[in-house]
């Protein structure tokens, strides 16, 4: 399988929450490459009322995103 470049920043998002729509992307865009695939998303507020967004996707990334980060 080819590399698969890194996407562009997401407008108008920053931190966290831009890295996980990025990487998001990057799973759908290899999955759909290869042909098939299996993603799963969850999200739970942890302490401080940050999210926890979990990707699975072969590995499991975690990414905790600060309320701020939120779009609005």
């Amino acid at each position: 399988m080819r590399d698969v470049p890194t996407p562009a920043p997401v407008a108008g998002h920053r931190g966290q929450f831009a890295e996980a729509l990025r990487h998001i992307e990057k799973v759908l865009t290899e999955g759909l490459r290869h042909g098939f695939f299996d993603c799963s998303i969850a999200c739970e507020i942890t302490n401080g009322g940050k999210r926890q967004l979990v990707i699975r996707a072969g590995k499991s990334h975690k990414f905790n995103i600060p309320e701020d980060e939120l779009p609005r």
